[in-house]
C-alpha cells in the first residue's frame, strides 16, 4: 500500500493545481456575479435585457481572467453554463427558467454522491486517491471509508438542500429569492463542505497510516526475532 505520508509537498502542489483548475476561491465568487446581474435587470427591464446582462458579465469575467493570465477553463465553463441557463430562460419565456439548469444539476449530483455511498464507493475517497496519487487500498481501511462516507454524505446534503429550497422557490415563482438562494447556497456552502472534506481526509490519512504501520509491525518483529534466535549449533 502506498504510504500516505510520503511526498507531502507534491500532494499539496497537486491539490492546489486541482483547486486552480476548478477556478479557486475567486472562481466560486465569480460564479455568483452573472446571477447578481440577472435578477435585478430582469425585474427592472425584462427577460431579454437580463439575459444580455448575465452573458455580458460572464464574458467580462472571461476577458478579466484572460488579461490576468489566470486559468481559463473555469471561466470558459462558467460562460457556457451561463449560456445554457440563458437559453433555458429564453426557451421557457420566464426569468425563473434561468435557474432550472442549476436546480436539476443539484439533484443529479446529490443522487450520484448518495449512490456512491450506498455502493460503498464514496466519491470523496476516490477524489482524494486521485489527488494523492494513491491506490485503492484505502477501501480496506474501515475508518477511512467511514470518514470518506461522512464527507460524501455532507456533499449530498449540500446538493439536496439546494435542490429542495430552489425547487420550492421556482414552483412559487419567487425569481428574486431564487437569485438570493443561488448565491447564498453557492460558494458559502461549498466552503463549508470543503472544510468538512478536509477534516475527513485528515482522519482517513491517520487511519491509513496507522494501518500501514500495523502491517509493518509483524514483519519487523519477525525479522528481529529471527536475528535474536541463538545459533542452534
Amino acid at each position: 500500500m502506498s504510504d500516505p505520508g510520503t511526498e507531502p509537498g507534491k500532494q499539496t502542489s497537486k491539490a492546489h493545481a486541482v483547486l486552480e483548475q476548478a477556478g479557486g476561491v475567486s472562481g466560486l465568487i465569480y460564479s455568483s456575479l452573472p446571477v447578481a446581474a440577472f435578477v435585478p435587470v430582469s425585474s427592472m427591464f425584462g427577460l431579454t435585457a437580463a439575459i444580455y446582462a448575465a452573458l455580458g458579465v460572464a464574458a467580462a469575467i472571461l476577458v478579466w481572467r484572460l488579461v490576468r493570465r489566470e486559468t481559463m477553463q473555469p471561466a470558459i465553463s462558467g460562460f457556457i453554463g451561463v449560456g445554457i441557463c440563458a437559453l433555458i430562460a429564453y426557451a421557457t419565456g420566464e426569468s425563473k427558467g434561468y435557474f432550472l439548469w442549476g436546480i436539476w444539476m443539484s439533484l443529479l449530483w446529490a443522487s450520484v454522491f448518495a449512490l456512491s455511498v450506498l455502493i460503498r464507493r464514496p466519491l470523496v475517497g476516490y477524489a482524494w486517491a486521485w489527488v494523492n496519487g494513491s491506490d485503492r487500498d484505502w477501501r480496506d481501511v474501515r475508518r477511512a471509508v467511514r470518514a470518506f462516507d461522512i464527507a460524501t454524505l455532507f456533499w449530498v446534503l449540500v446538493f439536496a438542500s439546494r435542490f429542495v429550497v430552489q425547487q420550492h422557490l421556482y414552483d412559487a415563482d419567487q425569481t428574486g429569492w431564487l437569485g438570493v438562494a443561488r448565491i447564498a447556497m453557492g460558494w458559502p456552502l461549498t466552503a463549508v463542505a470543503a472544510l468538512v472534506t478536509y477534516l475527513a481526509i485528515r482522519v482517513a490519512q491517520r487511519a491509513i497510516r496507522a494501518r500501514a504501520q500495523g502491517d509493518e509491525t509483524p514483519s519487523t518483529t519477525t525479522e528481529h526475532g529471527d536475528m535474536a534466535q541463538p545459533d542452534a549449533h
